[in-house]
């Protein structure tokens, strides 16, 4: 395993490891979408499911961002003056669209058989449980702030700062298309740190918890 040496000792890079940051990227969940019985529709509506290889749900991604698809194929059969903000829920649970879709799995169905099954609304928006989500522009913010947010955790906001307009929007761009390589490309920048600082000053750590209302976050020293 590639390493490096500073201050008289072995340091890792994570960004070495690129076979572990492709089985990270590359996860995928097999889903099945449903539209909620109460929903007024002109005509009956089968269930879509996301099976093929290319439109398995990406674990890294968000909800929002990969079901432009799945919103088109039941809009189809919906009275439009029914169709508002969609959302979605899996056994009575709003899903959160600022999760990602790999933690809403694990907090909430890692133990049921695949595929997935969750619950497609577009109306009676739970107000209290859920962000509202009118675009990707707002998913884009959400990603961004979270970035900024871990970056000064570990580099004081230094890496981030440094960077350009255009590098964030190859991060987010490369997050939203689903492109590894432009992802880390510029991610990597954001995950390495200088010899002479012997590691981040924190490492940025969220505990989510299955019945809580909301995240744990603490300072972790490396």
């Amino acid at each position: 395993m590639p390493q490096e040496r500073a201050h008289g000792r072995a340091q890792y890079r994570m960004t070495d490891d690129k076979d572990v940051l492709r089985d990270v990227w590359f996860g995928r969940i097999p889903t099945c979408f449903t539209l909620y019985q109460d929903e007024i529709t002109e005509r009956e509506a089968e269930p879509y499911y996301v099976s093929m290889t290319k439109l398995l749900l990406p674990r890294i991604s968000y909800l929002t961002l990969v079901t432009d698809k799945v919103k088109k194929h039941f809009q189809k059969v919906m009275r439009q003056e029914e169709v508002s903000e969609i959302w979605f829920e899996y056994e009575g649970t709003p899903l959160k669209w600022h999760y990602p879709i790999g933690l809403l799995f694990d907090l909430h169905a890692s133990n049921t058989a695949l595929p997935w099954s969750i619950t497609v609304h577009f109306k009676n928006f739970p107000e209290k449980d859920l962000l509202h989500c009118h675009s990707k522009d707002v998913i884009e913010a959400h990603f961004m702030a979270c970035i900024k947010e871990a970056d000064a955790l570990k580099h004081k906001s230094q890496v981030i700062n440094e960077m350009q307009k255009k590098d964030h929007k190859q991060l987010w761009m490369g997050l939203q298309n689903d492109k590894f390589e432009q992802f880390w490309a510029i991610n990597r920048k954001l995950m390495e740190y200088p010899p002479e600082d012997n590691g981040f000053r924190y490492i940025p750590f969220r505990i989510y918890q299955h019945y809580g209302k909301t995240a744990c976050s603490s300072l972790l020293d490396p």
